[in-house]
């Protein structure tokens, strides 16, 4: 796989096969991983009851939707670039318009491997002494990083 950015602030990923694909697929499985929904997660760090209720009743909504959108979004453009190519060699690209779903969804992403797997900072972790299972979802996390840092340098820069 081949990541550049584009002369109009978005980012050309280039997959070369269907692992390639199925990498990028698992942005969506990853985001939807954990139990409970994000836009309640945040909100377990409000200790104020009256507080945490308004966050329920109006922020939740919303915040939720948003995310889910963005998955969606995310989601609906893998699989389309994937069809496209016939799930072998092509381009997915990331519009400048686009780049704050795919931040979203990536960030979704990592939030829920790291709350699922408790991997804490990364530079501390060595992948090779990683069981393989847990060494995949740890490479994912930092390649999700690794498209986020383009796309704030990219696009939201």
């Amino acid at each position: 796989m081949k990541i550049m950015p584009t002369l109009d602030g978005g980012l050309r990923i280039d997959a070369e096969d269907k692992d390639d694909w199925r990498l990028l697929s698992g942005i969506t499985g990853d985001a939807m991983s954990h139990d409970d929904k994000l836009s309640h997660r945040l909100g377990e760090f409000i200790t104020d009851e009256a507080v945490m209720l308004d966050w329920l009743e109006y922020i939740v909504p919303e915040l939720e939707d948003a995310f889910n959108a963005a998955v969606l979004h995310v989601t609906t453009a893998i699989a389309s670039a994937r069809v496209e190519s016939g799930g072998g060699p092509g381009p997915l690209w990331i519009t400048r318009e686009e780049v704050f779903h795919w931040y979203s969804a990536l960030n979704q992403a990592r939030l829920a491997i790291e709350e699922n797997h408790k991997f804490g900072p990364g530079e501390f972790i060595d992948p090779e002494q990683l069981p393989p299972a847990r060494r995949s979802v740890f490479l994912r996390t930092q390649f999700y990083c690794a498209i986020q840092s383009m796309l704030l340098a990219q696009g939201m820069g």
